[in-house]
């Protein structure tokens, strides 16, 4: 096998008893880099050191990686035109900050019969943010609900 010391230098290749009487010497431990290849390659390194800042490294790619939320917007058929741009103007905000958006239209006693008004509504939606997002999950109704997902670009 091929032996690293705790330099970083290699000392080239030697018996495993041999390596690990360098390691004791030394006060370190023996650890084994590569064990696939055709000369393993072991490393004379403080092992408990070394688990540490592969941790601390570990946690630092996960804080920085971003977590897409699902964020959810209602809304019902006959909304007015505020309160819509104040909707709208919250799912670009969504979008910017990565999230997907839910959009959940709820229809409430006779407006059912109006369905068609609700499918305008989300391709009024659809159509404002074609070019911020991607629709994950077309318009579709659940019961009293339709619901749409959209998925930043």
């Amino acid at each position: 096998m091929l032996l690293i010391d705790e330099n970083g230098e290699k000392q080239g290749e030697m018996p495993i008893d041999a390596a690990l009487d360098a390691a004791r010497e030394a006060g370190l431990d023996l650890v084994e880099v590569s064990p696939n290849d055709e000369t393993p390659v072991c490393k004379i390194v403080d092992y408990g050191k070394m688990r540490y800042e592969a941790q601390k490294k570990k946690a630092a790619a996960k804080k920085k990686q971003k977590t897409s939320e699902l964020k959810e917007i209602k809304f019902r058929p006959n909304i007015d035109t505020h309160d819509y741009e104040v909707k709208a103007k919250k799912i670009s905000q969504f979008f910017e900050e990565g999230d997907k958006v839910k959009i959940t239209l709820r229809f409430r006693g006779r407006e059912m019969a109006h369905q068609h008004l609700g499918m305008e509504l989300l391709e009024r939606v659809k159509g404002e943010f074609a070019e911020q997002m991607k629709v994950e999950l077309e318009p579709k109704l659940e019961g009293r609900q339709m619901t749409m997902v959209m998925a930043p670009r």
